[in-house]
Parts: C-alpha cells; sequence; structure tokens
C-alpha cells in the first residue's frame, strides 16, 4: 500500500502514516476477540451501554462495507505498534487523529486496538504474578475515558488515544484511588475521576504501591513518587482553604523550578478537567464549586495557570 495514498485516504498528513509504518514494521499484530463476547469484555472495560452499541455499530466484520483497506491497514499496524512495545512506559501515540465525524468505525479505531491489546495486556500481567481485580479495574479506565469524551462531545479522545496506551503495554496501574505509571527512578502518579481525594484514600493507594511494585517488578527500584500536573499549582492556595482535599495533596509534594516550557497548556487542562469542555466561553462555566470559580476568575482576571511537578520520597 502507498503511503501518500493511504495518508490521503485517511484525510491525515503522511508524516503521521510513514510513523506508524516505521515504528510497526511488519510485527506482529493480535486479533480482536469475537464478536459474539464482545459486549461482555466492554461491560468489564466500564464502557457505557451508549458507547458500547455504537463499538459494536462500527465493528471490524469482514464484510463490513464501512472498513475501507487503509481503515483495515491502520487498525492491524497500530495494534502491532502498541503491541511492539509492551512493557513500555512512556508516552506512546499509536496512530494519527482520525476525522472521528465520519462513523464509528473511524470514531472508535483505536478502541478496536484497545480491544485486541486485552488479552496481549493481561497475558503480561499473569506473567508478572499481577491479580486479575488489578488488572481489570486498571483496564476499565477505556470506559471512564470514553465517558468522558462524550461528554466533552469528542474534545477529549486526541489525548486520550495515546493515553491509553500505558494501560494496553503494562506501563500503569490503578491501586485503589490513584494511578501509577512505571518508569526511570519515580513512579509518577495520576488521578482519574474516580471520588475525592481524601487523604485517607491518597496514603491507601501510596502503601499499596510500595507493596506492588518490589512484588511485581523486583527489578525495578523505585526511590520517589512524583507527579504533573496544574493540581500542584500554588496559585490554588490563593483561593482554596488549607483544609481542602487538593491543598493538602499538594503539601505531600517538593516542587521542582517552574519552567513555562514543560508540559501541557495548564490552562488547557484545566478547563479538560474541571469542566471537561475545551469551547464554552469562560462566562458560562459552572460556578458550583470553590475550584470551579476560581479557575473562572482567575482566567477571567487575565492570569494563566502552571503545570508543575514535584516529588517526595517512597
Amino acid at each position: 500500500m502507498e503511503l501518500d495514498e493511504t495518508a490521503a485516504r485517511l484525510g491525515v498528513p503522511v508524516e503521521d502514516v510513514e510513523r506508524v509504518h516505521q515504528l510497526a514494521g511488519d510485527r506482529p499484530s493480535a486479533p480482536l476477540p469475537d464478536k459474539a463476547d464482545a459486549r461482555a469484555i466492554l461491560g468489564r472495560l466500564a464502557v457505557r451501554p451508549d458507547d458500547t452499541t455504537e463499538i459494536m455499530a462500527g465493528w471490524p466484520d469482514p464484510d463490513s462495507p464501512h472498513w475501507t483497506p487503509e481503515l483495515r491497514w491502520l487498525l492491524d499496524r497500530s495494534i502491532a505498534l502498541v503491541r511492539a512495545d509492551l512493557g513500555g512506559h512512556g508516552w506512546l501515540s499509536p496512530g494519527p487523529e482520525l476525522p472521528r465525524e465520519r462513523g464509528p468505525a473511524w470514531r472508535h479505531l483505536y478502541v478496536y486496538a484497545y480491544l485486541a491489546l486485552v488479552d496481549v495486556v493481561t497475558a503480561y500481567h499473569r506473567d508478572h504474578g499481577i491479580a486479575d481485580a488489578v488488572s481489570w479495574v486498571t483496564l476499565a479506565d477505556l470506559g471512564r475515558n470514553l465517558a468522558v469524551d462524550r461528554r466533552m462531545r469528542g474534545e477529549g479522545w486526541p489525548v486520550m488515544q495515546s493515553w491509553l496506551t500505558l494501560h494496553a503495554r503494562g506501563g500503569l496501574y490503578e491501586l485503589g484511588r490513584l494511578q501509577h505509571q512505571r518508569g526511570g527512578s519515580a513512579i509518577d502518579l495520576h488521578i482519574p475521576e474516580s471520588g475525592p481525594l481524601t487523604p485517607e484514600a491518597v496514603a491507601a493507594s501510596l502503601d499499596e504501591a510500595r507493596a506492588f511494585f518490589p512484588r511485581h517488578f523486583p527489578d525495578e527500584h523505585y526511590t520517589a513518587f512524583a507527579c504533573g500536573s496544574w493540581l500542584l499549582d500554588p496559585q490554588l492556595r490563593e483561593y482554596l482553604p488549607e483544609d481542602s482535599n487538593i491543598v493538602r495533596f499538594q503539601r505531600r509534594f517538593e516542587l521542582e523550578p517552574y519552567d513555562e516550557q514543560e508540559g501541557p497548556d495548564a490552562d488547557v487542562e484545566v478547563l479538560r478537567f474541571a469542566f471537561r469542555s475545551l469551547t464554552t466561553p469562560l462566562d458560562e462555566l459552572p460556578r458550583g464549586s470553590v475550584l470551579q470559580r476560581a479557575i473562572v476568575d482567575h482566567l477571567k482576571a487575565g492570569r494563566h495557570w502552571q503545570w508543575r511537578r514535584g516529588r517526595f520520597p517512597i
């Protein structure tokens, strides 16, 4: 298949298709689960009924007219690209951002890739002695992210398709309230949308991680927990009470010096996580919590939020 022709038919830059071709090469892909089993698997992955209906409607059946040769090529090579980095824990794009308005096959191509990798990554988990309960609660972040994308009217998925490759490669584990990402000398912490960030829930998750990683990855040696987030921005203390969960979470960390060029645009990330919208005018955003009011007032005053990194010893 000619890569420039494939790119044109997919409506994406040829450089993106060339990247997939280079990274996937002729490495092995993985099959999707049987269609008859798919609904049950999607249920275990916490995918909501409305998203499940769309995913099943776009299923890549052999005779589906929606699955053009270039779409089938991209699905196969995207699976191979991610599978080739099994055990990896860096940020990885599975392929180009597609024009998702073309239908469920286009909208959910990387969901099908994720489904094909479920057996691959759960086998990796079993090889490391990881309990099925941890595997499935970790992989069920798919359903959570699809629900968020639906709330964001499709604005969320371009980031999420790369984020979810961490789960599909065994690079991230959900242990209680926090998600823990392997890599380097520090375990990176992520904060899913799954309830209050209470000190008790955070402490329990950290304790679980302290036991989990030496048990299942004994060759990896971690000395610290780390986090990069707008939630670590000290400016939040101008608005939030000292006993708030966010401020108490911040107190755990020693912050690195602020680097304006590091990390994503914090103003965008604040809107993404606090309001699940990137396009709603500030005057129309909800102000139902102290945090929401703080975010809006800060931006309306012409100020900007900061993406900050910090760490503390294990």
